[in-house]
């Protein structure tokens, strides 16, 4: 019998695209299950086939029954699979390891390595993701945490490091997932899937809040839709699962001396990253259609070429996207790395949506490239420069297997600086917490002043300058009717006025994308920024917190005085690496913000004195009397 399944959302096909018009609690016949992807071939009712996103459906029995209690999506079967297979090789590497779980285990540090089941007490990684998708300000945990309470039942249990805090989302931008700009890209690391094409569903407006787009049908991006889409990868592709914790890096007897050394020196203005020699950028332009399994998907290849060698590499958004993972989750716990633009799949191949997508891709790049750790790491110069697939391929596997991952990365930070007392670390970490906090609850006013003004220039108020406009022409005909030969002059010039303000109406509601634009485009960059420093801050706290708790485990001979100062030393690392991006990030901060103000300024000046001309030239047709 074939199969059934029920559509959970509505799905408008692209055009010339091989995909099929859904609507939701419509029932369609599968007739490929597994097109790749995440796609698959349906026919509806009226025996019309095409192509139908995996996450917009659920498989029905022939009973016509959900095939899954909880209503599972056929993505969602596919990662509880793969959730499975990650349990079972962990248990398995779990049982060799033995001898570093019981001493750490002896200490109470990693309830995360146990072999023994959670207890019902405890939140698995499920529960864990479900409060993750329900969060709705990445501060929210770190404000929590203000009490100093980052200890769970374990007294060690408790990993900021690994905090899961969601964005903002206060607009279409934004959402998390254990990290605020968690990676929701491919599913899986094989090559075969490299290619596939998976988009999610556009906002409405890249400036309208959340809640319009859900109304327009929109979701951010990796947002939940009935939890499919953002359950896409098994837990280790997140900081935080299955990936070095803080105590490994804090208890370490002896750290691994790394090949790669990201050194930090004093400078004028404290802790800094040692810039490179010469800087570079990376224009991202010409984007071309492609397609793939003979025509039957399509896409989007952006030309990328960085000025320091002149030579073109080409990327798909796919492949931006797991540049994106790569960064976070090497470098997350000590840089912010902001999020990609919205994936989405209706519309995607749109010249406006196209042109969009480009420039945002272009500023992103430009942020890493003007980063002096990111931009020279091996993952983002093997991003520009690889020359051919195979070479392309052999490092993209190298990045995948990196285990300087995590808080790791601070093991290859080197500070040349004098040794930093407990109290200062945790001054200068409350200190970079109160900025950011600020900074973040400033930026998202302006962005919701900015929202309201951009709707109120594109809609109410060049309806009001065009009734102006239209009732002053009214009044000239009717004055026309009179009859009375001595009024021409004056008909004329009350018509002109009439059409001066209709000229206006269309300058007030084109200037948002003369200025405004950039104003929203760099406050959401740096709103990005900012919902990644909770968890930053909550690692550094989390820290801090385990040296406090040290002289115990001291006291009862669990660790010895030098290993406290070596943990004391290593959360004086954190510190530096903290302080040198908060150097970065204020440097970066000043420039932006003055270049991007000084333009908007520039152009309503512009505006202005554009329409102030305008009404000098209606005026002057009114003769004094």
């Amino acid at each position: 019998m074939a199969t059934k399944a029920r559509v959970m959302y509505d799905f408008a096909a692209e055009p010339g695209n091989n995909e099929l018009t859904v609507n939701e609690g419509e029932i369609i016949t599968i007739t490929n299950p597994d097109v790749g992807g995440g796609w698959l071939e349906g026919r509806n009712s009226k025996g019309e086939r095409g192509l139908v996103p995996t996450d917009y459906v659920e498989i029905l029995p022939s009973d016509g029954k959900d095939q899954f209690s909880c209503g599972n999506s056929v993505a969602d079967q596919a990662f509880l699979d793969s959730l499975s297979a990650s349990t079972a090789q962990a248990n398995s590497s779990a049982a060799s390891s033995n001898n570093q779980v019981d001493i750490l285990a002896q200490i109470g540090c990693i309830e995360s390595f146990s072999q023994s089941p959670p207890s019902s007490s405890s939140p698995s990684p499920s529960s864990s993701i479900n409060k993750v998708s329900s969060g709705n300000d990445p501060w929210s945990a770190w404000n929590a945490s203000k009490s100093g309470n980052w200890e769970s039942s374990d007294g060690w249990g408790a990993k900021p490091e690994g905090t899961a805090a969601q964005r903002n989302t206060s607009n279409n931008w934004d959402t998390a997932f254990g990290h605020p700009q968690a990676y929701q890209g491919p599913a899986t690391g094989d090559d075969d899937d490299w290619d596939e094409d998976w988009d999610e569903p556009k906002a409405s407006s890249p400036y309208f809040k959340d809640s319009e787009a859900a109304e327009a049908g929109g979701a951010p991006r990796g947002g939940s839709r009935a939890g499919a889409s953002s359950m896409k990868l098994p837990l280790n592709k997140f900081p935080g699962f299955a990936k070095p914790g803080m105590e490994q890096y804090l208890l370490a007897k002896q750290l691994a001396k790394p090949k790669e050394k990201i050194p930090i020196i004093v400078g004028d203005y404290g802790p800094m990253w040692v810039y490179p020699t010469s800087t570079f950028d990376c224009v991202v332009a010409d984007p071309r259609k492609g397609s793939k399994m003979y025509g039957l998907k399509s896409y989007i290849e952006y030309q990328l070429t960085p000025t320091n060698t002149n030579r073109s590499v080409n990327h798909r958004y796919k492949h931006f996207d797991w540049l994106y993972e790569r960064l976070l989750v090497k470098f997350g716990s000590a840089i912010p790395i902001p999020s990609l633009p919205d994936k989405q799949v209706t519309g995607r191949f749109e010249e406006e949506f196209i042109k969009m997508r480009m420039e945002r891709l272009q500023a992103w790049m430009t942020r890493m490239c003007r980063h002096p750790v990111i931009s020279e790491s091996e993952v983002f110069q093997q991003f520009l420069n690889f020359r051919d697939e195979k070479e392309w391929k052999t490092g993209k596997r190298k990045a995948e297997k990196d285990e300087l991952v995590g808080v790791m990365i601070f093991s290859t930070m080197e500070p040349e600086a004098p040794d930093l007392d407990l109290v200062e670390i945790e001054q200068k970490c409350d200190a970079v917490g109160k900025f950011t906090k600020a900074m973040d609850d400033g930026v998202k006013e302006l962005l919701t002043v900015g929202q309201e003004h951009w709707k109120r220039c594109t809609g109410p108020l060049p309806k009001e300058y065009q009734k102006i406009g239209k009732a002053l022409q009214s009044l000239a005909t009717v004055f026309s009717s009179s009859g009375y030969q001595g009024e021409t002059d004056l008909n004329d010039a009350i018509t002109e006025a009439g059409k001066t303000y209709e000229e206006i109406a269309s300058l007030v509601a084109e200037q948002p994308k003369k200025d405004l634009h950039f104003l929203m485009e760099c406050n959401h960059e740096y709103k990005g920024f900012l919902g990644c420093f909770p968890d930053i801050i909550g690692a550094h706290k989390g820290a801090i917190e385990k040296v406090k708790e040290s002289d115990k485990l001291v006291a009862t001979s669990k660790i010895t005085p030098q290993d406290k100062q070596n943990m004391v030393k290593r959360v004086g690392t954190m510190s530096y690496a903290l302080q040198a991006e908060m150097n970065h990030f204020h440097s970066n901060r000043i420039y932006d913000y003055n270049s991007v103000i000084r333009l908007y300024l520039e152009q309503q000046v512009q505006f202005y004195e554009t329409i102030a001309e305008k009404l000098r030239q209606a005026l002057g047709r009114f003769p004094v009397m």
